[in-house]
């Protein structure tokens, strides 16, 4: 009798089924995978106008998604950059200001502030906002945010291979010596490790929701490549190119490759439609490895080529494939443009200072705010004395603070910053510093105070870097100390 009852409530369910079907299975979350290239120059891809640099793989991300014209980094130098990224904050209101652990010019004219070294426990970062939803998150790469205490695992990321207080690798070719990423066999190259373990996080969580966080040590110095690919582009020199370091160039290509390897093991997984990829870099290229023309000077400066970067954006079914966006944005608006993507709500209280991309990249609105600021209360061998930034619709303003300096360009008219404004527009000046020191008010800036032990006679531009942190800067001349596996 019982089973005569069960089997006739089995029918009417299925004949209710059939008459009122059940609510659809909700879609499956997006996949987010972040890929950040270490002093990747704004023009150091094909789709980005280089004609030395082979870059298929960022050509056709390029073809397949957004590419932004106008896209900035938060510094000039890679920590507070990497920090706006993962917390969507200004390096200012972090109080985090240059790379990790920076640069010492005892003797300069103005001490830099007591700034962090480190990111803060209490932060949000992207992997924190993503966990709650159920997302799988690994930081394969680089890190340089601070200590042991500070590693990847201490800010919700449930794999680290990679990261470490470092600035840059002690080797491209395996031994690598990095504590935090078991060795490969001699001479495997880092950049094809980082794909090859980020194809492997990809494969193992392809049946949940994951966020990869993909800062490669490339292209940072040392600059070491393969002897082959460094061999193709030294026979390859174009005529006139002022982009030429062959070996620089095999490193970007090692990136490239690395970007073909994910999205070919998306495609083989079918995990392509429902993955938003990014692409960006922490700060402009390293100059003289790399050459940011038409933008003036590059990483480590206050100009254009110091923060200028190339980005890029693949939304299947949303970025209209091939679409180019002229819309500035920065390092902090990828925060809350993913957590909308995924409906990861903010906490209570929780401050954000980036804007969600998400009506750009689905090409039904604008941006509402109305500038962008910067804020580098520190010297750097790249040529940046303490400065304070604003970009306001097409006028850039820069203000130095050693003399109080101010410098305004027009950067429609004079993208390479060539002509300064300020003594032809005074009341323009006057009213981006009014705006910008309100900026720095509001984020509880911190400034730079008159140095006691000033002595220009002994100060010595470019000064050494402090011991910890594995010479982000690389000392007065990084790039002297670059050098090629051969």
């Amino acid at each position: 009798m019982k089973r005569a009852i069960l089997g006739c409530l089995g029918l009417m369910a299925g004949v209710l089924g059939l008459c009122f079907p059940a609510h659809p299975a909700a879609p499956a979350p997006p996949n987010f995978i972040f890929i950040l290239v270490d002093d990747l120059g704004w023009t150091d891809a094909g789709c980005y106008g280089s004609r030395f640099y082979q870059t298929p793989h960022m050509d056709r991300l390029a073809r397949e998604g957004m590419r932004f014209t106008q896209a900035y980094a938060a510094c000039t130098v890679c920590s507070p950059t990497r920090a706006a990224i993962l917390t969507g904050k200004y390096p200012a209101r972090l109080h985090l200001t240059d790379w990790i652990a920076g640069h010492r010019r005892p003797y300069a004219r103005l001490k830099p502030p007591d700034w962090k070294k480190y990111l803060p426990h209490e932060e949000i970062t992207l992997a924190e906002a993503l966990k709650p939803l159920g997302y799988a998150t690994a930081s394969i790469g680089k890190w340089h945010l601070g200590g042991t205490n500070y590693y990847p695992e201490k800010h919700g990321f449930d794999l680290n291979l990679g990261g470490t207080d470092r600035g840059q690798p002690p080797s491209y070719f395996a031994p690598y010596k990095i504590a935090t990423l078991p060795e490969g066999p001699p001479g495997e190259f880092l950049t094809d490790r980082e794909a090859a373990e980020a194809c492997r996080f990809i494969e193992a969580n392809r049946q949940r929701p994951f966020f990869l966080y993909l800062p490669h040590y490339a292209v940072h110095t040392p600059i070491q490549a393969k002897e082959e690919v460094r061999a193709k582009y030294q026979a390859r020199v174009p005529p006139g190119s002022r982009q030429t370091n062959a070996a620089y160039a095999a490193l970007v290509e090692s990136v490239d490759d690395s970007l073909g390897r994910i999205l070919h093991k998306l495609a083989e997984l079918q995990l392509e439609q429902r993955t938003i990829v990014f692409f960006t870099s922490d700060n402009g290229g390293l100059k003289p490895v790399t050459d940011n023309a038409p933008l003036r000077d590059g990483k480590g400066s206050a100009y254009e080529g110091g923060v200028r970067v190339m980005a890029m954006v693949k939304w299947p079914g949303v970025t209209k494939p091939g679409s180019v966006n002229d819309t500035p944005i920065i390092s902090m608006d990828f925060y809350p443009t993913i957590l909308e993507i995924a409906g990861a709500p903010l906490r209570p209280g929780q401050v954000v200072d980036g804007e969600s991309l998400v009506p750009l990249l689905r090409g039904s609105g604008s941006l509402k705010r109305t500038a962008l600021f910067w804020h580098y209360p520190h010297y750097h061998p790249g040529g940046a004395t303490p400065y304070s930034a604003i970009r306001e619709g097409d006028f850039r303003l820069v203000e130095f603070f050693e003399d109080r300096r101010l410098e305004l360009y027009d950067l429609k008219n004079d993208v390479g910053e060539q002509q300064n404004l300020a003594a032809a527009r005074p009341e323009l000046a006057a009213r981006l510093r009014a705006r910008l020191e309100a900026w720095r008010r509001e984020v509880g800036a911190q400034l730079p105070l008159p140095n006691p032990d000033y002595a220009p006679e002994k100060d010595r531009f470019g000064a050494a870097p402090t011991p910890a942190g594995g010479g982000e800067g690389g000392g007065a001349n990084p790039y002297q100390r670059a050098n090629l596996r051969r």
